[in-house]
């Protein structure tokens, strides 16, 4: 198995406490010493081929970063690589795939301890004939610490009820195929629900918004982005997402065949795909149009790029720290140079679309 082997680095900025576990640790409250910083440097993931057949790549060498208290989107075509990106960053690779490049969290190679991350998958495994309460309650009894008494659990579980915004179906059974019960948008927040309940400070979900309506939609990223205003770290993988689910993002990495062709903040996405020649059109939802730009499948695009070799596409680089293009990330003992970020833009050659 392609392991990751990070976890949260003990101490804060200027020496801060340690993380405590228990009661504490469970607080709402995110100290700086508490943030965490991700950063995936040359990430490649490859599936060998036990034949005679080349190794396929599923990721090449991609580099990025998420920081605390913003959302970051990941997206791309289908198959582009978007779970199997977020699968290396939580360290849930099949163990038939091999990766390699780093992944350094506060700047350094550790392993994610029990509780400071969670993973949303992106189907709902519930059972149906449990209320909203009664599901939160028993995941809570299983999970938190034994240390803590029932009050303890029953304030965590209304917390977390109240942060999801769960109040009004609280009561009400989930459902299922032949029980009438929650929406798929409270399914969703309820699933988001029991992995925060161990208030972890790095949060991944793949695809929350499948088969959900626009409104849905937007409800369930609108609460991501009041859960990671405590200072969380949120990665999401989504595919096309409206124009106003797209707008509650922070920052967008996009892939298409395995490599990363966009990563910096998504409100400059637009400005970025004009100056390389794809502007947006005034109608247009952007995450579509971005989409389509880097799509091998649209005959518009293999048309424009039509007797090209060689394509040069650029990346926009997300720039944290502006002195001497060095990222200083809190809690770590040492400075992290980020070569990728040397830049503010970098030409990237790409063989194919």
């Amino acid at each position: 198995m392609g392991d990751v082997e990070i976890e949260e680095v003990n101490g804060g900025v200027n020496g801060g406490a340690e993380v405590q576990q228990g009661e504490e640790g469970l607080g709402r409250g995110r100290g700086e010493g508490n943030r965490m910083y991700l950063v995936w440097e040359e990430l490649t993931v490859a599936l060998p081929n036990f034949g005679n057949g080349p190794t396929r790549r599923l990721l090449d060498g991609v580099t990025g970063c998420a920081q605390p208290g913003r959302i970051m989107a990941i997206m791309g075509p289908s198959g582009s690589g978007k779970s199997t990106l977020l699968d290396a960053l939580a360290g849930r690779l099949s163990g038939n795939v091999v990766m390699t490049g780093n992944v350094l969290l506060n700047g350094k190679k550790k392993r994610l301890d029990y509780g400071s991350f969670a993973y949303v998958t992106q189907e709902d495994i519930l059972l149906g004939t449990l209320t909203v309460r009664e599901t939160i309650t028993y995941s809570a009894q299983l999970r938190l610490p034994s240390s803590l008494t029932r009050q303890d659990i029953d304030g965590i579980v209304e917390g977390t009820i109240t942060e999801m915004g769960l109040q009004e179906c609280a009561d009400r059974l989930i459902g299922n195929w032949h029980l009438r019960g929650i929406s798929g948008g409270e399914k969703k927040r309820l699933s988001i629900a029991l992995e925060i309940l161990t208030r972890p400070h790095l949060l991944f979900l793949d695809e929350p918004t499948s088969g959900l309506d626009s409104a849905s939609a937007f409800f369930v990223i609108q609460t991501l982005r009041n859960v990671g205003r405590d200072g969380r770290t949120i990665i999401s993988a989504i595919h096309q997402p409206s124009s106003e689910v797209f707008s509650l993002f922070d920052d967008l990495f996009l892939l298409s065949g395995g490599e990363q062709v966009y990563f910096g903040e998504a409100k400059m996405a637009a400005k970025f795909f004009a100056e390389v020649g794809f502007p947006c059109p005034s109608r247009r939802n952007p995450s579509d149009h971005f989409l389509r730009c880097i799509n091998s499948d649209f005959d518009i695009v293999a048309e424009a790029l039509k007797g090209s070799n060689r394509i040069t596409v650029c990346i926009s680089i997300f720039t944290f720290q502006r002195n001497n293009n060095i990222v200083i990330f809190p809690c770590s003992s040492h400075l992290v140079s980020l070569h990728f970020y040397d830049f503010p833009w970098i030409l990237h050659a790409k063989n194919k679309i």
